[in-house]
């Protein structure tokens, strides 16, 4: 007698978001199925796995990092260059720290045209990033989003702060968003509720945000479960959105990432892989060893 496992089917999919333009544009999410489980549906879309370009040079990164970068490190467009030609990143992260007003304090005019030039010098798409200054990033991703019009970037961090105007100049302008509410389903869902009201659902990527291995992996693991799980097993229209899980940073603070070279690589790595199989659709990484053993897992499952 032969035994038939049972199978889990669900009647719903993850929104497919289309970024990037051109011949490399990217479409993430569109899975009716738990990660990994081809046996069960459909997972038409491999991760996205973007690599991180700061606007300026870094100042506490561990020197392994700073390495991978050492040539390009003073321009933000051959770093991000060299992260797709060199070291084979599918999508780029900016992140502008240079407008941190406990820092630099950069004009979003400047921030913009630092932006329009990485996403003019790379073939693939570009999320670009703010700091978490509520106001601050209002006036740089507005300023950003309209400098960059066309190129169909990923804005974010859209906090609950400030949704309404860089949503609304994302979608003046052709651009997705990724809504970030921190640590909390119930807050993920409330902001998009509020901005799938003027807002299109098929251009939101939310961002629960991320912890590293041994600093709060496992409930940042619960989280993104539980919002793949709501929208796939619950039938959730707001919680069909992909996910985004920005490692690189939080790994890369650890001591034991810091340590040495190999030991900083796997702990990227591993949380980047735990992520992805509680249900991530995009992971933004900082080495390029990382990026590489994360792509030879995705490839070979």
């Amino acid at each position: 007698m032969s035994f038939e496992p049972p199978l889990e089917k669900y009647s719903v999919k993850i929104r497919e978001v289309a970024w990037g333009h051109g011949e490399k544009i990217v479409r993430t999410g569109g899975e009716n199925a738990l990660p990994f489980h081809y046996f069960e549906g459909a997972l038409p879309n491999l991760a996205g796995l973007a690599l991180e370009v700061v606007d300026i040079e870094p100042e506490n990164w561990a020197p392994e990092l700073i390495e991978q970068y050492r040539d390009v490190v003073s321009s933000p467009a051959k770093w991000a260059k060299k992260c797709v030609d060199v070291y084979g990143a599918n999508a780029i992260c900016l992140r502008l720290l240079s407008t941190d007003p406990l820092g630099r304090n950069a004009s979003p005019q400047e921030a913009a045209a630092t932006a329009k030039t990485v996403a003019d010098s790379i073939d693939v798409p570009l999320i670009v990033w703010g700091t978490g200054d509520e106001e601050k990033d209002t006036q740089v991703l507005t300023e950003v989003a309209r400098v960059c019009a066309g190129k169909n970037l990923l804005l974010g961090p859209v906090l609950k702060q400030n949704y309404a105007e860089i949503a609304k100049a994302a979608m003046d302008h052709g651009h997705g968003i990724v809504a970030q509410a921190s640590m909390d389903a119930n807050l993920t869902k409330e902001l998009n509720i509020a901005l799938c009201k003027f807002f299109p659902a098929d251009k939101i990527v939310v961002d629960p945000t991320s912890s590293a291995l041994g600093y709060g992996l496992e409930f940042t693991f619960s989280i993104i479960e539980r919002i793949k799980q709501f929208g796939l097993a619950d039938r959730d229209n707001m919680m069909l959105m992909p996910i985004l899980a920005d490692v690189g940073v939080e790994c890369w603070r650890a001591k034991e990432a810091k340590a040495n070279r190999d030991q900083g690589i796997l702990w990227e790595a591993i949380s980047g892989l735990s992520f992805l199989l509680a249900g991530a659709n995009i992971l933004i990484l900082r080495h390029p060893d990382s990026l590489r053993v994360l792509k030879e897992m995705i490839t070979e499952c």
